[in-house]
């Protein structure tokens, strides 16, 4: 099985390589963002109050997690092309390695977090209601770290051997799970927005408790081996080197958001409550182009360590292709459906304006659609080529240079209001997959990471 599939991606059709890996990973993706989405609908039913705090605080727990995403995308860099070259031992070594630093970093994050969390929502700009809900959210949100971490793990070790099922299979029975623990806790146990998040944290500690298991399983070729443990500083550097402007990358991207949910926010309630609606029905709608951006990663990856640079030029083309395709139809949804996903996402119909400003912004962000695709894409390709650094830059220049400059502006130059967000956040689309592609014309990423290791 697991030669086949490498067999698949270094010298299959191109295009069924791409939808092979990728459907499950859209599935995947789509299942981690029903967690989210789930939450949001159930929590908006209490008030449209509540699900604009969530909303809120969503950003800090993801700059934390940002961390595991960093190695968890050092771990299917480096592993899909010691897989492609041939160096499996090598390869458990370093999962070996990436799974002890994920846990210790995870617990240590889950501690600052829940302590400092009341602290962080009221230095973001909570007041009221935003800071009493977003605390108790955050707080509990933060427990889930070492869960979150160690799945992304499992995603990392499965994907650079091209199983993408077998996480797919385990985050839908998780997210079913999520989906029938969340009205138990909300309503029946009157838990309300902390209710939702113990849902969360129950039901991904139970996700990757079973994925553990798997990757101990003696069929993978990636098993980790503690016996006689220690951190091994080499592999831990080259982890680094490769994940650390991932890492930044990712912190700089939800740190840019947390200042950004502070601009919006000063919009009113409603303004944020759209916002965060939006995102995450987008965030659903994206899933497919989303996918075929991850699978690039362990194809990248694979083929770069073999040493078949053309066929990972031609991996690129035709994942364009897919995902610009994807695009074009999620904009036509988007337009077509705009009005009906507003009012199906916002449950609470006690604030009329959360529907008109979700409306507009829906509108807005739906010619984006193909943009967003290709900045997968682009993602894919620097992640699994292992230079990394490309990626941090596209995703901090997205928010830092472009888009919060680019708000502030409207700001305090112009009438426009809360569209000056809507519009930035378009634009800011457009300019960086335009130096995506300059970059990838450069064609340094072709050069692989690993051709030294022992």
């Amino acid at each position: 099985m697991k030669s086949s599939r490498k067999e698949l991606i270094l010298n299959g059709n191109i295009y069924r390589v791409l939808l092979t890996l990728s459907i499950p990973l859209m599935v995947n993706s789509m299942i981690q963002t029903m967690y989210n989405l789930v939450d949001g609908i159930w929590v908006s039913r209490i008030s449209s109050v509540h699900f604009a705090a969530t909303s809120f605080v969503f950003p800090v727990n993801f700059l934390f997690i940002a961390l595991g995403i960093g190695l968890s995308i050092a771990g299917t860099s480096i592993l899909s092309q010691l897989v492609g070259s041939g160096r499996e031992e090598l390869g458990r070594r370093y999962t070996t390695q990436i799974i002890a630093a994920s846990v210790l970093l995870s617990v240590v994050f889950a501690i600052i977090g829940f302590m400092l969390s009341p602290f962080i929502v009221k230095s973001m700009g909570g007041t009221g209601d935003i800071l009493k809900y977003g605390n108790i959210y955050l707080r509990i949100t933060f427990l889930e770290l070492p869960f979150i971490f160690l799945f992304f793990n499992i995603n990392s070790i499965k994907n650079a051997q091209g199983d993408t099922l077998t996480p797919t299979i385990l985050s839908g029975i998780s997210a079913l799970m999520n989906m029938i623990l969340d009205p138990i806790f909300i309503f029946t146990f009157g838990g309300g927005v902390a209710g939702a998040a113990w849902a969360t944290v129950l039901s991904r500690a139970l996700l990757a408790g079973y994925g553990a298991k798997l990757i101990f399983d003696r069929n993978n070729i990636l098993r980790p081996d503690f016996k006689n443990f220690r951190f091994d500083k080499s592999i831990l550097d080259e982890i680094i080197r490769v994940g650390l402007p991932a890492t930044i990358g990712q912190s700089g991207a939800a740190f840019g958001f947390i200042i950004l949910n502070g601009f919006i926010v000063s919009y009113g309630t409603a303004t944020m409550a759209a916002f965060g609606m939006v995102n995450r029905i987008t965030s659903l709608i994206m899933q497919p182009a989303m996918g075929i951006g991850a699978a690039l990663t362990a194809v990248i990856g694979q083929n770069i360590g073999a040493g078949k640079i053309d066929r990972s030029r031609e991996s690129f083309n035709k994942a364009s292709i897919l995902t610009l395709t994807m695009g074009v139809v999620g904009c036509i949804f988007l337009l077509i459906f705009n009005e009906k996903l507003v009012n199906f996402f916002i449950q609470s119909k006690d604030d009329p304006e959360v529907i008109r400003q979700g409306i507009t912004y829906m509108a807005y962000v739906a010619f984006t659609m193909p943009l967003m695709g290709m900045f997968s894409v682009f993602q894919g390709v620097f992640q699994g080529s292992g230079h990394t650094r490309y990626s941090m830059a596209m995703e901090v220049g997205r928010l830092w240079l472009v888009r919060i400059p680019m708000i502030l502006l409207f700001k305090n130059y112009t009438q426009l209001g809360s569209s000056g967000i809507w519009i930035a956040m378009s634009a800011s689309n457009l300019i960086v997959d335009i130096y995506g592609y300059y970059i990838y014309k450069k064609d340094n990423w072709s050069q692989g990471i690993l051709n030294s290791a022992s």
